[in-house]
Parts: structure tokens; sequence; C-alpha cells
């Protein structure tokens, strides 16, 4: 299946392990993703905030250049800015005829040219749930994430375009818990997944974000997670850099791993945990990892509950850095 890729400016930089397991993935899937010559920023959120004609210009440029360059009707972006913001630009400008016109009239100054509805745009975990299947992607698992507790984290931004023909519930979305235990994993719950981790706000008002992110890690500590598996890049980066200063604000005790949910799937289907971006967190994933077992847990009679593999874990090398 063919795509045409929106990296974004998060998968070139901090990101990268994303971009790296999303492009490991691919091969078994028989995905192929051609990245859009030429891209530009999205403006992430504060850029339509500040000058709304401009910032639309600019994300309608990139849906114009994938459009012209013939590669495909579904563009993937795996990053959730990314994608509300492709998303939204198509759907307001077959909406707002004002909005569109002043559009074309900045895209026809760089010769380019835009139909709305010409776009198909999809995250990554659409495509992936969607279009290929949970069993198609539970047919590559080679080495099940058996023992390993994750905590799945959409964040405030992919499920919640319910104006525009969302994928999954806004309020209580599903398909990464379903993704995440087809990969052998044991899914905690996680009443906050689809909550606010404070995007830019560790920018702008530092007390709120910290306490935002404080909330998750609890929520995902209460409910015992290994590890929280996440979708979108500056959910990743907030959780996971921002760890330290929660600790220091809250007197709390937090190392819980934030990883792409993709580098999980790699490492089900065997692929190297270095190839995936292990080792580029700042909470080391290490530990976590280590407690995947080679047997699936057994489930206790008249509970709820797992109990634990009498296995011994198999640890899964990483190099840190």
């Amino acid at each position: 299946m063919k795509y045409g890729y929106y990296p974004g400016c998060s998968l070139e930089r901090n990101a990268r392990a994303y971009h790296d397991s999303t492009m490991a993935i691919s091969k078994p899937l028989n995905l192929e993703f051609v990245e859009v010559d030429d891209w530009n920023c999205c403006g992430a959120t504060e850029y339509i905030a500040l000058n709304k004609i401009p910032a639309f210009a600019l994300i309608s440029r990139n849906l114009a250049l994938a459009a012209d360059q013939n590669i495909g009707e579904n563009l993937v972006a795996p990053c959730s800015a990314c994608y509300l913001n492709l998303k939204k630009a198509d759907h307001y400008l077959a909406e707002t005829p004002d909005l569109k016109q002043k559009v074309d009239t900045a895209l026809e100054a760089g010769g380019l040219q835009y139909q709305p509805g010409s776009i198909n745009v999809q995250h990554l975990l659409e495509t992936l749930v969607l279009d290929v299947g949970f069993e198609a992607i539970e047919e590559q698992v080679q080495k099940p994430l058996y023992n390993l507790k994750v905590a799945p984290y959409y964040g405030c931004l992919v499920p919640r375009p319910a104006a525009m023909d969302s994928f999954d519930d806004p309020e209580h979305p599903i398909s990464l818990d379903k993704l995440i235990e087809k990969l052998g994993a044991t899914v905690v719950d996680f009443p906050l997944k689809a909550q606010c981790c404070g995007g830019h706000m560790t920018q702008i008002s530092e007390d709120t974000a910290l306490e935002l992110i404080r909330h998750l890690l609890k929520n995902a500590a209460d409910n015992e997670a290994d590890m929280i598996a996440t979708i979108c890049p500056m959910c990743q980066l907030n959780l996971d850099a921002y760890q330290d200063a929660v600790n220091a604000r809250f007197g709390t005790d937090y190392h819980i791993p934030i990883v792409y949910f993709t580098q999980l799937m790699g490492l089900a289907f065997g692929i190297p945990a270095k190839k995936l971006g292990f080792g580029k967190e700042i909470v080391s994933s290490r530990a976590a990892l280590e407690k995947i077992s080679d047997e699936a847990p057994q489930p206790v009679k008249n509970s709820k509950k797992v109990q634990k593999t009498s296995s011994l874990p198999m640890p899964i090398m990483i190099e840190e850095g």
C-alpha cells in the first residue's frame, strides 16, 4: 500500500525515534511511505492563533504539494499536531469560500493550487488500525511483549476532530488499546488517556503544564504501568523531558519511560531495539523492557488480575544516548 508521508519538524529532531520506528515497521506491513518533497512546517499551534490566513496558506501548501506530486490520495502524518492542522485546513477550505479564496491567492503566488478533498489526511495510527488492520499486525508479531504493562496515551488532538470524521471515539478511544494487546502486552486501565499533556504550556505557564503532566504520570503509576506508549511527539516530549521537573515540584519519584507505539510494534515484530530508537528517550526504558517474558501470563480464576509468569525475563539490550 502506497501513501504520501508528511513527517513534520519533530520527526526530524527530538522525535527521530518515531520516524525510525515507523520506517522499520513499514516493510513487514507492506507499506510504502513517500515523503512529500519540499514540505514545510505546519505551524504547530501558535501560528493559527496569531495570523489565520498565512497559517492556513502555510498548511495548505503541503496539501497542494502532496496533490501535485501524485504520491497517492492518502497523506499520513504521524505527528498529532501536523495531522490535526492538515485535516483542519482541508476541512475549512471546503467549508469557507472566503478562506479558500485568500489561500488560493497565496498558493498561486508559488505556482500551486489545491482543491479541498483531493487529499485524505490520516494519522499513522488510523492507517495502521483501519487500512492494515489488527489481524495483519498480529501476524507479524514474532516476539510478543508478554508481561509488559503499557498505558496507551492518545493525547487530546487525534481523537477529537469529531466534526471531521474522527476514526475513534473522541472521549474513550480504544484503537491503540487494541493494537497494543495484539502485540502481547498488557494494557492497563488509563482513564486519562485522552487528556491534554499541556502542549506548549511548558513555555507559557510551567505551573499549569507540570500539574497536567503530574496527573498523567500519577494515573499511569497508580495503575502499575511499566511505560506509557504515545502517538504524539509533543506528548512524548512533555511526559519524558519534564518528569524531573514534576518530581522536584511535587516531591514525587516518577521514572516512567515514554515511548512511541511504533517502537513497541517493531519490538514485537523482532526488529532490533536500537533500530527502533530505543535509548534515545530521557527516562530509560531499559528496566521496563527487561520485564518482557517469553511466556504469556496466566489468568487467575475469579480475578481480573494476572499472575506473574515463572519464566525468566528476556533482557533486551539497548544502547543509551
